[in-house]
């Protein structure tokens, strides 16, 4: 069986954005309230974005040959079934109007993949887990045992 990891860090885009940002809030309170007003706003809204997007992006994906951990969630290999590598429209809706309400979900809206995983164990409420990856193919390739080139 194969191995995979991925980390689900937030794209570049949004770090440039969250500067954007803070610059803006800076600016709109430095000047006219004053230097400090403006140190505070920007220097809080800075490290509340950066707390923020290091906690959101932390969520890992892995497998190994017993297990397959997504985000705080892990389950045992032997209680996976049919796993279906999804892109485009179909992750899409695998996550929105496809989607069980008892479906653990990893959902990251910049990872435009996705893996369904079926669960199998009798004990678990989720049919199935849907995982948000940024390359499914690799990801069902791994839990299937099957190797895919790289690209």
């Amino acid at each position: 069986m194969g191995t995979y990891r991925e980390r689900l860090s937030v794209p570049v885009s949004w770090w440039i954005i969250a500067t954007a940002l803070v610059v803006t809030l800076f600016v709109i309170t430095y000047v006219p309230v004053g230097g400090f007003a403006g140190v505070l706003a920007g220097g809080t809204a800075a490290l509340l974005l950066v707390l923020f997007f290091l906690q959101y992006g932390a969520a890992r994906v892995e497998v190994d040959a017993e297990r397959l951990r997504a985000g705080r969630a892990v389950i045992e290999r032997v209680h996976l079934g049919k796993v279906e590598a999804l892109t485009g429209d179909d992750a899409r809706h695998a996550f929105g109007r496809d989607c069980d309400p008892k479906a653990y979900l990893l959902l990251r809206s910049y990872a435009r993949g996705a893996v369904r995983v079926e669960i199998t164990d009798p004990r678990d409420p989720a049919p199935y887990w849907v995982i948000a990856t940024r390359r499914p193919d690799r990801l069902a390739a791994a839990l299937t045992g099957h190797s895919v080139a790289r690209s």
